[in-house]
């Protein structure tokens, strides 16, 4: 089949492209604490993270876990030319990509200067016509030309940007680029924290023909070094002279590499090549527009324009390379399905913190942003450590997204401010949360009475959930959402029962982001939703429960990745599935639950598999005190547990600290434990503090599904996980092997005699 390449103004010639079905394939149509309690006092107080990019969307290498988006789903008829092999497809996985005719596009490809079919649909979504991302940008500024597009403060002075001055910046940059000599098809790498400046340069270098290519800003110098030499980086953006530190250490080891601009602060020395934003932008301001205007009309929708580098938890990152018309469809299709308003009827608002070198990130303040004609405003450098509430207050956004950290925070601080409250307001705040809870658990089971909002509701909105979300500066938003890692039922809870509910998105980088998105319409507690408009979920190799390996089709699914055509062949299988490497299932009413990961999956030494992260989630809401547990017991004869308590984090360099929490605190003399430091109670020192896990364990062990998955040994750690320890990616999510690896000798200790399963009768003796 011969794909021909679309333009936006003729659809005609376009070839259709449908997957492959089988039967039983998906396909898309379309806890709580005392506190909450002076909550108009309530102010959400981050210091604790440990960088701007703790809790940041970031895409471990381990393809996906929770991250983004949805829509209803029904069961597909198998078309008779595919039943011969619709058994085969979920039986076993094809092992590799078919290769296409010499000269055709195919559904893959690991070369950046190449083009892919586009998985187009018949109807609908799936069948809408592909854009460029200039296309998409210039029909945003014909509709939206004089509305504000970015928006942010300079010391106590508010700035902004039109969508017309944001595209005509974006194309100087792209003639700055030019002149530097960028070559088409090579990276122009962003090293910072969000800005104007960041934006500018991502639409800047795919204007130019070149990939953006966002790095992680916690990024080692070796680390930046990869990525921009896996891309070929002509030239490298950076936000400061730290940031600029990191690429003046390796820049003899870029033979691509031919500019270094700095977007913020003055430069601290002149060097050849290296340029403020100000001398950047003043490179291209007077070029003529003819050359910049061949390449973009050269652009085509099925070409690769920007790259997201994943974490390589478990070996190098992956270039994922995603097509304009990944990026433009995706935006498209999920604005559409999240319902978010067009600007000429009322502007949609969001604040922009989480990383730009994830796409959680870029396609929420970027993309789907400006597909609706929104604002983006951006958040201060220091964000995740205090100062993102104040911007919550001054931006009041309609829409907001945080990982499972953010939350957590936000959640935390309400308890400690709570806990402090007279006891009159602790109980009309543990009043108004309990009907919250009970009022929203109705609408989400859509009961006879979801219809009839109780009196006592109205009451409670009044004196507690309206001055909640007033505090935390979401009283605008009607849509707040979590994902990039796991969030616990507890937490979703919380906020659910102070009428915040929380709505889980589901993807991965190699999706463009968004699979699956819960919202007001589709949502079930501890679901990812439903798939966007356009999109098809399998379940791959099913189990008798269920239980099979998520598998995405879609125009969102990624070209490839760069250089690396046998890692893309690993992701995709030989029908052009992209397989998630994430366990699922579907209830009766077609709402998707991630149940584990494939390579996170603990098989013991009797055969038995574990997935590790409910046990883990269990004993952290058994044990409040716990902050991170990790399950042991791959190849062993029973598991074990590494668990971490609730401490202070330093403010400036992202390490746990020995003082543990305030909350933790509060625990402990619960408990009757004077405890205040980490020290006093790890390895099991605090008599108090031992017995409560021990019991919280037994009451988790009470629940296994069998002997097996039960808990038989465990230590509290001296020290907490952290980014800056190596124990957690930028999102927060836990790298087992590194764990593994760093307390190796604990665990080993764990199996140096056999204990027997713990049981409510028969507890662990003491450490």
């Amino acid at each position: 089949m011969r794909l021909t390449l679309c333009e936006s103004t003729d659809m005609s010639e376009a070839v259709v492209m449908e997957p492959p079905r089988a039967d039983g394939f998906l396909e898309s149509s379309c806890g709580v604490g005392d506190s909450a309690a002076s909550l108009d006092d309530c102010i959400v107080d981050t210091a604790n993270e440990s960088s701007e990019e703790d809790s940041a969307g970031e895409k471990e290498e381990e393809i996906g876990q929770h991250n983004e988006v949805t829509c209803s789903t029904k069961t597909t008829e198998v078309p008779a030319e595919l039943t011969s092999n619709a058994q085969t497809v979920k039986a076993q996985r094809p092992s590799s990509l078919a290769v296409p005719a010499a000269g055709e596009p195919g559904l893959w490809t690991s070369q950046g200067d190449a083009e892919v079919k586009l998985r187009m649909g018949e109807s609908g979504l799936a069948a809408e016509t592909p854009l460029t991302v200039n296309q998409m940008f210039t029909l945003a500024v014909e509709r939206y030309g004089d509305y504000k597009a970015l928006s942010w403060k300079e010391g106590e002075q508010q700035k902004s940007l039109t969508y017309r001055e944001y595209y005509q910046s974006c194309r100087t940059a792209a003639k700055s680029f030019m002149k530097l000599g960028l070559q088409r098809y090579h990276g122009v790498g962003i090293l910072g924290f969000n800005s104007s400046e960041w934006f500018i340069a991502d639409i800047g270098a795919i204007l130019a023909g070149g990939f953006a290519v966002g790095i992680y800003t916690t990024n080692s110098p070796e680390a930046c070094q990869y990525v921009a030499e896996n891309c070929k980086a002509n030239i490298i953006v950076v936000e400061n002279h730290k940031q600029l530190q990191k690429i003046l250490q390796v820049e003899d080891k870029l033979p691509h590499l031919k500019a270094i601009i700095q977007y913020k602060d003055a430069l601290k020395e002149k060097r050849p090549n290296l340029y403020s934003w100000a001398e950047f932008m003043e490179l291209g301001r007077d070029e003529p527009d003819e050359p910049l205007d061949a390449i973009i009309s050269s652009q085509k929708p099925n070409q690769c324009c920007s790259l997201i580098y994943t974490s390589g938890t478990t070996g190098q990152p992956k270039g994922v390379m995603l097509s304009h018309d990944n990026i433009t469809w995706t935006a498209l299709s999920t604005s559409r399905h999240v319902r978010l308003k067009d600007a000429t009827l009322a502007q949609e608002v969001v604040v922009s913190y989480l990383p730009l070198s994830h796409i959680a990130a870029q396609m929420v303040d970027m993309w789907i942003t400006m597909k609706v004609g929104g604002m983006t405003h951006f958040a201060q450098p220091d964000a995740l450590k205090g100062s993102l509430v104040n911007t919550l207050k001054e931006a009041r956004p309609t829409a907001f997204m945080g990982v499972p950290r953010v939350w957590e925070k936000m959640q935390e601080k309400m308890k400690s401010v709570g806990a402090k409250s007279s006891t009159v307001r602790r109980k009309v705040a543990a009043w108004a949360k309990d009907v919250g809870l009970q009022t929203n658990l109705t609408k989400m089971n859509q009961s006879a009475a979801a219809g009839r909002t109780p009196f006592s509701y109205q009451i409670a909105k009044k004196l507690v959930f309206k001055k909640v979300r007033k505090a935390l500066g979401l009283d605008r938003c009607s849509k707040c959402y979590t994902g990039a890692a796991p969030i616990t039922k507890d937490t979703l809870e919380f906020f659910l029962s102070l009428d915040i509910p929380l709505y889980e998105l589901y993807g991965m980088s190699e999706s463009s982001g968004p699979h699956t998105i819960s919202s007001p319409e589709a949502f079930k507690l501890t679901s990812c939703g439903k798939e966007i408009p356009g999109c098809k979920t399998k379940l791959h190799n099913p189990d008798e429960e269920g239980n099979g390996e998520i598998c995405f089709w879609g125009r969102h699914v990624f070209m490839g990745y760069l250089n690396m055509p046998d890692k893309t062949e690993e992701a995709l299988d030989a029908e052009g599935w992209l397989h998630s490497g994430d366990l699922g299932k579907h209830d009766k009413k077609g709402f998707l639950f991630i149940t584990g990961r494939i390579k996170e999956l603990i098989i013991t030494a009797g055969g038995e598999n574990i997935p590790p992260v409910p046990i883990e989630d269990a004993v952290k809401e058994a044990v409040p005190l716990i902050n991170n547990a990790m399950l042991i017991g791959d190849k062993r004869k029973f598991l074990s547990m590494l668990l971490t308590v609730k401490c202070q984090v330093n403010a400036e360099s992202g390490e746990p600290e020995d003082e543990l929490t305030a909350e933790a605190v509060e625990i402990c003399r619960k408990l009757g434990s004077n405890a205040t430091k980490v020290s006093e109670v790890a390895s099991g020192r605090d008599r108090a503090v031992h017995t409560a896990i021990q019991e919280g364990i037994n009451r988790v062990n009470e629940n296994a599904t069998s002997n097996a998955q039960r808990i038989q040994k465990w230590i509290i750690l001296d020290r907490d996980f952290s980014v800056t320890g190596g124990e957690l990616g930028p999102t927060m999510k836990l790298k087992r092997p590194v764990v593994a690896k760093m307390y190796k000798e604990q665990i080993e200790n764990f199996y140096k005699e056999l204990a027997t399963p713990t049981t409510p009768d028969a507890p662990l003796p003491p450490k």
